[in-house]
This record gives C-alpha cells, structure tokens and sequence, in this order.
C-alpha cells in the first residue's frame, strides 16, 4: 500500500521561529542585571558637585531702570543783548554760582544811571516841597494862605514822596537786569554742549538757552516692578526703612553704582500692570549717566539661616523642581525640593535638602536615579587639583 506524503515543512517552520523567539527573549531579558548591578557595571559619568550651606539669603527685587539726573536745568538769558563772553568749557563741573556767559552790560549800566539821575533829581523837588510845606504851616498859623493852598502843597509834598519811592524801584529794577547780564550756574552739575557762541545776540525768549546742566552727584534711577510686589515695598517704606538699590549694567552682570529706595510713583501703570520707583545714587565715581539703561536689584528682605544652593543645581521637570543629590556611595538621587528666594547665582531651598549635602551643577543632562558619578569641585579636574594654567 502507498502511504500519503508527510507535510513535515510546516513543522520545520514553527521549530526555527520557536528558537527565533526564545534568542530574542533571552537577548532583552535573560541577560539584562538588576539596574544596581547595571549601574556598577557602567563607567561612572563626570559631574561637578557643589556642598549645600546654611546662610543668609538676600530677597531681592529686580526691574528694568533708566538713570536720569537729578536735576537737569536748561540755562536761558533773562535779559536780551549780545553774547559777549562764554566762561565755560563743554563737559566741565560747575558749581552753583560760577559764571557761565556774559551779556554786554553798557545798556543796563546806562538804565542804572539814569535811574540814579532820575532818584536825585526828585530827591531835591521833595526837599523842596518840604521846606515849602513847613512855610506853608506857619502861614496857615498865621491865617496868612488858607486851608486849600496848604492842602494843595501837602498834597505835592506826598507825591513827591511816592515818585522817590517809584524811582527807587527803577534802580532796582536796573540793577537786577544789570545782575541778569551775568549768568550764573543755578545748580551745581556738568555742563552740555555749548548752544550759543559769542557774539549772538541772545534773548529772554529764546528757548535753546546757552547750556544745559545735569546734576550728576547724587543721581536717580527711575526703575519698575510688578504690581504684586509693592504691597512689601509700601510695608517697609511706611515703618521707616531704607531699602537698599543696586545697579547693575545692561547684561546684568556687574554692579555699577549702589544706592536707596528714594519714593515709589503715586499710581499704577494699567496698560503694563507695574509700578514706578525712584532710587537715589551718591554717584561719587560717575559710573552713571543720564538716559543710561541698568537693572535696579532692591534688596526687600533677608532670609536668615536657609539652606543655600547653586541655581545651576535646581532641575525642573513634569513632577516640579528636583537635584541630583550625591550619596555616600557615589550614586546620585533625584530629591524633590522646594525653591524659595532665588538670586542670580544661588537659591534658598526650602524643604528637601540639609546643609552640606552635595549637589550636582554640571553633568545633570546625562543623570538617572541611581546613576554613578565621579564628582569634582568647580575649577579642579577629575583628579582633584586645579588644572594647569
């Protein structure tokens, strides 16, 4: 008898794909460790670690400003006439007094004196009109003239008396328009550009003026702050404290001058939702200048003994902010925490870390939990010493 044939290629097919599956299952987990032993067994990554330390955190408010002088004065003619002199230098520091420019003062000499002439001549029509006054009383006495005419020359005798007085003030006026051909610094400060040469002749209406002078020694920085952070600013200023203000130059990076809260504005910026505050600088090494851009840093307050940490330290990610925590067997630990104040370079940490804990602040991109690190202090090398120049 023929028997039928034997489909043994099936079977063939489902033998190798079984061993296919049990390589692919004993390659991706049969032989994968624990994730410590993994851990052990992978090259430890390079960090830079920083020690966590107790201190005082200064709270700081920070806002964009622009420096503006604290006076600026544009210095203008009070008299008309030709310029004749110009006694300062462009850039110069005057002082509140000096002589800035000299108008010719023949024509306002002259007034002067013809208002001194004027003076004299009615000071002798009045003497006059005294002594006839007292003639004038003897006679009445005598019912020699009658009431009217000895009314009549009272009555010159005082009008005389009222012309010295107008006299009197013609020659101040002359002396004041005499005073006004000197113009002087009215405050004390650093002089512009020179806007007039002499020999112009210049006028009280005009509105350019001779110069323009900015005081420099103190000067103000205009700066602003969110709205929700004048309520603690109000608190302080109404208890009589004085908030300290530095100012820091455009990249925010170096501090330029150091100063005081002076005022906050009186309202409040609707369209920005900020507020305007005013802080006055001694300015003693001019390192600010007027309509120069800086950022204020006002110092609020001070958190006393705080754990302290790098800000490059802090990670955020979808459960909140962590660090990288180095353990005592070179394994790192993602330790949530939470950031108070925050400055530019360190952050308070209010809950999650202790004083000298170490911390991770480089190296972090390439970090899981329970990863290997080999730590270093910043500026030393692997080894531990500082690198050679």
């Amino acid at each position: 008898m023929n028997r039928p044939p034997r489909h043994w290629w099936p079977w063939l097919l489902a033998l190798v794909a079984l061993c296919g599956a049990v390589y692919w299952l004993r390659a991706a987990f049969g032989d994968r460790p624990t994730s410590a032993a993994e851990s052990a067994k992978r090259p430890a990554v390079p960090v830079v670690v920083a020690t966590a330390r107790a201190g005082d955190m200064p709270v700081y408010l920070t806002g964009l400003g622009s420096v503006t002088a604290f006076h600026t004065v544009t210095v203008k003619s009070r008299v008309d006439g030709q310029l004749i002199n110009v006694a300062f230098r462009e850039g110069q520091v005057v002082h509140e007094g000096d002589l800035l420019a000299q108008i010719d003062p023949r024509p306002y000499q002259v007034q002067l004196e013809q208002a001194e002439g004027q003076l004299a001549r009615d000071q002798a029509q009045l003497e006059d009109a005294k002594r006839t006054l007292a003639r004038y009383r003897e006679l009445r006495a005598q019912k020699v003239v009658s009431q009217q005419e000895y009314d009549d020359q009272a009555a010159r005798f005082g009008q005389f008396g009222g012309t010295i007085k107008a006299d009197q003030a013609a020659i101040d006026n002359a002396r004041l328009q005499l005073t006004y051909a000197r113009i002087t610094a009215p405050i004390t400060g650093r002089t512009g550009l020179r806007l007039v040469d002499p020999g112009n002749i210049v006028q009280a209406s005009d509105q350019g003026g001779v110069v323009v002078i900015t005081q420099l020694q103190p000067i103000a920085v205009v700066f602003t702050i969110p709205e929700d952070n004048l309520p603690p600013v109000m608190k302080k200023l109404t208890a009589g404290e004085q908030l300290e203000a530095d100012a820091y130059d455009r990249g925010d990076q170096n501090r330029i001058a150091s100063g005081s809260l002076l005022t906050v504005d009186n309202q409040i910026d609707q369209s920005t939702g900020t507020v305007r505050l005013k802080a006055i600088f001694p300015n003693d090494d001019g390192a600010l200048f007027p309509n120069q851009f800086v950022n204020v840093h006002l110092l609020l307050d001070v958190k006393r003994g705080t754990v302290i940490v790098p800000v490059a330290a802090i990670q955020r990610g979808s459960r909140g902010t962590f660090v990288y925590l180095v353990k005592a067997d070179h394994s790192v630990e993602v330790r949530p925490v939470a950031v108070g104040p925050a400055g530019r370079t360190e952050a308070a940490i209010e809950t999650g870390l202790a004083a000298n804990d170490v911390v991770v602040v480089e190296g972090t991109d390439k970090l899981r939990e329970g990863t290997v690190v080999q730590a270093r202090e910043p500026g030393l090398d692997a080894g531990g010493s500082k690198p050679a120049a």
